[in-house]
């Protein structure tokens, strides 16, 4: 079974399973629960991960969260179950959008 996971978009999820496409849209990027959400979507078609077999995932541009939360799943998966990720089996690198905001610490 071919996952597809697209966490982009703060304000909504996209999951695919061999075809079936699931939508969640939250009002708060706090309640994006991808996993979450993922793992509904399995119980719905009454599969669960050990099936998958291939993963794909919208590594970016989009949302800083979302988009590591997304990829990360999609690696967690894609290493443990020995599947491809975005048809490779090396991790996939996060595509941001603009580099993060991360302060540097301060001087002494």
């Amino acid at each position: 079974m071919k996952l597809y996971i697209d966490s982009t978009d703060n304000s909504k999820t996209i999951i695919r399973l061999d075809g079936q496409e699931f939508v969640r849209e939250v009002s708060s990027p706090r309640d994006q629960d991808v996993f979450g959400f993922m793992i509904s979507c399995f119980e719905k078609i009454g599969k669960s991960g050990s099936e998958i077999t291939e993963v794909e995932v919208n590594a970016g541009p989009g949302s800083f969260t979302g988009t590591r939360i997304g990829v990360s799943i999609a690696n967690a998966i894609g290493y443990t179950l020995g599947v491809k990720v975005n048809g490779s089996n090396s991790p996939v690198d996060v595509i941001y959008s603009a580099p993060p905001s991360i302060t540097l610490p301060k001087q002494k």
